[in-house]
C-alpha cells in the first residue's frame, strides 16, 4: 500500500488487484482501507484465472477512471513471465503496458524459509518453488529494511544480488516508506522482461500441495465490547504455538478484524514468531466481521483444527463470543493449468 500512496503522490490514479485460490481475503480488506479502488481475483492463479485478470484489470480501468494497477498474485504462484507477462504483452499489449515482475522477500521469512527449508536443497519442492520465484524476478524487493541494522542489509541484499544477477535488488519499508521511491522507479523505468524459465511443473504442484490453504469468516460479539487488536493477537499467537510444536512452516498466516470502518489487520509468517500489526483497533467495539487466512505446511484437517482452536483461545483472550459464518474449509490447491505459456 506504501507504493500505491507514492504512486497516487505522483499523479497516478492507482487501484490495487488482489488474488487467490480461495476467497474472503484479508488482503482485499487491508487494499480497500487505503486505496478507493480494488479488485480481485479468486478461486485460482492469475495464470489459471488469466481472463478474469484481464476482466478485472479492464473494469478498473474504464469503470474508476485509473492508469495505474497494482496486481499482487497468489503467494506460492511462479512461471509469471510466460503465463502473465508474456500473454498480457502478446494479447493485450495494445491496452497495457507490463511494468517489471517483482519478488518482494521480508527479511524474517527469508530467514525462516532459508531455516525450515533448507533453501539450498534441491530436493525439496518447497524450496525449488521459492527459489523459481526468485529467478524468475526482473525486480527482487526487500521489505522490512526498518527492521535491520546496516550489516544485515548489506549481508542480505549482497546475497541476492549474488545468486539472482538477472533482478534489481531493491530495499525499502513499506512502514517508514525509506526506499520505496527507489522500487517504484525500478517499475517506471523498464518493463517486464518476459524471460522464461524451464519450469518441472509436476514439482511445482507438489510444491503446492505441500500447503493447506484456509480462509474463513466469523461474527465476534459482546455485550461488554473486546478489543480487536486484543483478538487478533491472541489468535495468531495460538497458531504460531501450535505450528512451533508440530514443525510446521508457515507460508502465511492473516487476520482482520473490521468493525464499521474501523480495520485492524494482523499478520504472521513464521512457527514461533510474534505476529506483526499492520493497522490496529485497540478500542473496544461491541461486533465485527473477522477473516482468518492461512497457509500452512500441514495436513488441511489439522490446520482446520488449529484455527479453531486459535479462535477459542482468542474468544477467550478478549471475553467475546465468535460464531463462523461457514464450515471450515481447509483444502490444498490443485494442480496448476495456465490458460496461456508464451516463451519471449
Amino acid at each position: 500500500m506504501a507504493a500505491a500512496r507514492t504512486l497516487e503522490e505522483q499523479g497516478r490514479r492507482v487501484a490495487v488487484i488482489t488474488n487467490d485460490q480461495g476467497a474472503d481475503l484479508v488482503d482485499t480488506q487491508l487494499a480497500q482501507s487505503h486505496v478507493d479502488r480494488v479488485g480481485e481475483v479468486t478461486g485460482g492463479c492469475f495464470c489459471c484465472r488469466f481472463e478474469d485478470l484481464v476482466s478485472v484489470a479492464r473494469t478498473l480501468v474504464d469503470d474508476g477512471n485509473v492508469d495505474t494497477l497494482l496486481a499482487e498474485s497468489v503467494g506460492s504462484c511462479t512461471d509469471l513471465q510466460a503465463t502473465v507477462v508474456n500473454p498480457m504483452k502478446r494479447y493485450y499489449g495494445d491496452e497495457f503496458t507490463v511494468a517489471p515482475l517483482t519478488t518482494v522477500v521480508e527479511p524474517d521469512r527469508h530467514r525462516a524459509l532459508a531455516t525450515a527449508l533448507r533453501l539450498e536443497d534441491t530436493e525439496s519442492d518447497l524450496s525449488y518453488l521459492f527459489g523459481k520465484q526468485l529467478e524468475e524476478a526482473d525486480v527482487i524487493a526487500l521489505n522490512k529494511i526498518d527492521t535491520l541494522v546496516q550489516a544485515e542489509r548489506r549481508e542480505i541484499t549482497g546475497r541476492l544480488a549474488q545468486r539472482y544477477p538477472q533482478a534489481k535488488i531493491v530495499a525499502y519499508s513499506a512502514a517508514t516508506a525509506e526506499g520505496i521511491t527507489d522500487l517504484v522507479d525500478a517499475w517506471g523505468n523498464d518493463t517486464g522482461s518476459g524471460a522464461v524459465l524451464e519450469i518441472d511443473y509436476d514439482r511445482y504442484a507438489n510444491a503446492e500441495a505441500q500447503l493447506a490453504w484456509l480462509n474463513q469468516r466469523f461474527s465476534s460479539s459482546s455485550p461488554q465490547g473486546f478489543v480487536p487488536q486484543t483478538w487478533a493477537t491472541a489468535a495468531l499467537m495460538h497458531l504460531s504455538a501450535r505450528a512451533a510444536t508440530k514443525g510446521w512452516t508457515i507460508g502465511h498466516a492473516k487476520v482482520s478484524v473490521r468493525s464499521g470502518t474501523a480495520l485492524t489487520k494482523l499478520s504472521l509468517i513464521s512457527a514461533g514468531a510474534d505476529p506483526v500489526a499492520n493497522t490496529a483497533q485497540t478500542e473496544p467495539v461491541h461486533s465485527a466481521d473477522i477473516q482468518f487466512n492461512a497457509r500452512v505446511v500441514c495436513d488441511p484437517t489439522d490446520l482446520d483444527a488449529a484455527v479453531q482452536d486459535a479462535v477459542r483461545a482468542a474468544d477467550d483472550a478478549a471475553a467475546c463470543i465468535s460464531v463462523p459464518l461457514a464450515a471450515p474449509t481447509a483444502f490444498r490447491p490443485g494442480y496448476p493449468v495456465p490458460v496461456h505459456r508464451i516463451q519471449a
